[in-house]
């Protein structure tokens, strides 16, 4: 997979692949990261990317032309990596506040692609025209950020990780998100610490129980903690057991606190 960002700031990716994750994703050939520099595309020896809004108001805008002829090379070369086949599996994705929710069902989406570009907007925002040169724009929060290069890490990060051979299979299919819930609580040695002990479920060496357990905390604490998702979920009929349970007999369950 190769993934394209295309940015003002490319300092800011300088030690993206210190990441043991991204690092051990490039190493077995199955992503390819490449930072490029918008300003590189931008003509004059001052090599002005940014200009005043038309209309007035403050701050200045980024000028279509250099991240438009950045795109088009950046697709060039895409189509040089990953073929004519890979290119039909390619998406341009600009990071912006006004996005769609970036979620794990959409990281999922994007690590099965063969070429992504992020594109990272920067000052008071891109000349509009840049936009429908995008497939879309993608949000990971309803907050405004300096820049798009926060996000377009985040992305990185999240996808690197569900590449084959970055982390063990099991590791991310039982993950926060991967089935709608949030992740059961986890423990480790030793098995009791100041006074507060390891669930005797967890030691009791019933793979059964063990996973009946997991599932009902991960009910229980979805439903505290992100009503939201909660909501969401389609409970099947062993769900709605384990949560029955759980409420007839409070004091058998992990606090969520």
């Amino acid at each position: 997979m190769l993934i394209s960002v295309l940015t003002i700031m490319p300092e800011l990716f300088a030690d993206l692949l210190n990441s043991p994750v991204l690092a051990r994703a490039v190493s077995k050939g199955e992503l390819e990261l490449e930072i490029v520099d918008i300003r590189d595309y931008a003509p004059g020896s001052f090599r002005h990317i940014d200009d005043s809004p038309f209309g007035g108001g403050a701050g200045m805008v980024m000028r279509c032309q250099p991240v438009l002829d950045a795109l088009r090379s950046c697709r060039a070369r895409g189509k040089e990596v990953c073929g004519q086949e890979g290119a039909s599996r390619r998406r341009t994705v600009i990071m912006s506040p006004a996005g769609t929710p970036y979620t794990q069902e959409k990281a999922r989406a994007f690590s099965g692609l063969s070429h992504l570009i992020l594109i990272c907007g920067h000052y008071e925002g891109m000349d509009a025209r840049i936009y429908s040169h995008a497939d879309e724009q993608v949000s990971i929060g309803d907050y405004i950020l300096t820049g798009g290069e926060p996000a377009a890490r985040v992305v990185i990060d999240s996808i690197a990780r569900l590449l084959p051979g970055s982390l063990r299979d099991a590791s991310t299919r039982e993950e926060s998100f991967e089935n709608g819930l949030l992740e059961y609580p986890q423990y480790t040695q030793p098995a009791v610490y100041e006074g507060e002990a390891v669930p005797e479920v967890l030691r009791s060496g019933n793979h059964e129980k063990i996973r009946r357990w997991r599932l009902q905390q991960s009910l229980l604490l979805t439903r505290k903690m992100r009503p939201d998702l909660f909501a969401a979920h389609v409970l099947t009929a062993e769900e709605e057991e384990l949560l029955a349970e759980a409420d007839r007999e409070p004091d058998n369950t992990v606090s969520v606190e």
